[in-house]
């Protein structure tokens, strides 16, 4: 089996406006850093748009394309894993299918891996454009946060887009946890892996597919996928509040033996109400972590494929390759009268 120098794998959802040009200038990006010795891996995720049939389209008029349809929307981060599951490529580029991120700087990331020996270039995002304030904050607080929280070191102010090597991927695919946050996972795996500053794009069409929803779930799959924090802030919480209990019930005690009675009831509703919400949280915390290995416990694959149009040479490790549909063969008269 030959494997290509580049493998360039692309997660798409509802980019039916974006699919042309997109193809167009990742394939002279890669044409111009490796000649004719690469694949574009496109991966529908469940759009509900045009997609996959422009995907089809593609495929069929260029021999560098992979199209890979899955079975329902599994969510940004899984369709990418679907890709770098099925890619074969000897470097390859992560990079989303909006164009916020510039193919175009694929030759000088090469030239940094080569340079400085590094199975990881990680782009890190210098100015945001055509994003609203909000969303620019939220974000810096969230990686900010994430570095204070996590264990493993994640680069601030970096997304998905990025170069690595084929033993880094291989690395990658050997974490098979179902709530994946890829950057993450990447940081985890170590290796040498060295930043590259660019400046991000506004996108090129649609609307955006990360919600303030999918953000926060994003952000809790970091948080608990990387760090038991959250349980060791709840542990804490029941600490002070054991305290503050203690203290409560020596200022009642006190109360009783010089015979000053403990006014209204104002004060013992606050604290009932506190111990409630701080015990909700805790038990929330604790929910989410032993929800998170129920769903390990179950050990499914991470995606399913339907369909795939191209040349696919990799292998679905991680997930499950369904077998084409047989072809339905038209109604003869008969059965038509029938």
């Amino acid at each position: 089996m030959h494997r290509p120098a580049l493998s360039i794998v692309i997660p798409c959802y509802n980019e039916e406006g974006c699919l042309e040009t997109l193809h167009a200038r990742v394939g002279a990006a890669a044409r111009a850093a490796v000649g004719g010795d690469y694949e574009i891996v496109l991966v529908n995720d469940g759009s509900r748009d045009a997609s996959w049939p422009a995907m089809q389209r593609l495929a069929a008029g260029d021999p560098h394309l992979v199209a890979i349809n899955l079975s329902r929307n599994h969510g940004h981060q899984l369709a990418l894993t679907a890709g770098l599951d099925l890619c074969s490529g000897d470097q390859i580029l992560i990079i989303d299918a909006d164009l916020q991120d510039p193919p175009e700087l694929l030759a000088e990331m090469r030239a940094t891996m080569a340079r400085e020996e590094a199975d990881v270039v990680y782009a890190v995002r210098r100015r945001r454009e055509g994003e609203t304030v909000f969303k620019r904050a939220t974000a810096a607080a969230f990686y900010r946060v994430l570095e204070r929280l996590t264990d493993t070191p994640i680069p601030l102010d970096t997304g998905d887009f990025r170069l690595m090597s084929r033993r880094a991927l291989d690395a990658l695919l050997s974490l098979p946890e179902q709530a994946r946050f890829i950057r993450g996972m990447v940081a985890w795996i170590g290796f040498r892996q060295v930043p590259f500053a660019y400046d991000r794009a506004e996108r090129h069409a649609g609307e955006t597919n990360y919600p303030l929803g999918k953000m926060v779930r994003l952000a809790l799959d970091a948080v608990t996928g990387f760090s038991t924090a959250p349980l060791r802030l709840a542990s804490h919480a029941g600490l002070l509040l054991t305290g503050a209990s203690l203290l409560l019930l020596i200022y009642i005690a006190f109360g009783w033996i010089t015979g000053s009675a403990v006014q209204g009831w104002t004060s013992t509703m606050l604290v009932v109400v506190l111990l409630g919400a701080v015990q909700m949280f805790v038990l929330g915390m604790i929910g989410e972590y032993l929800g998170r290995l129920y769903i390990e416990a179950k050990r499914r694959p991470l995606y399913l494929v339907a369909d795939i149009a191209g040349p696919v040479q990799g292998e679905a490790r991680l997930g499950y390759r369904a077998t084409p549909a047989p072809a339905v063969p038209p109604l003869d008269e008969t059965q038509r009268d029938a």
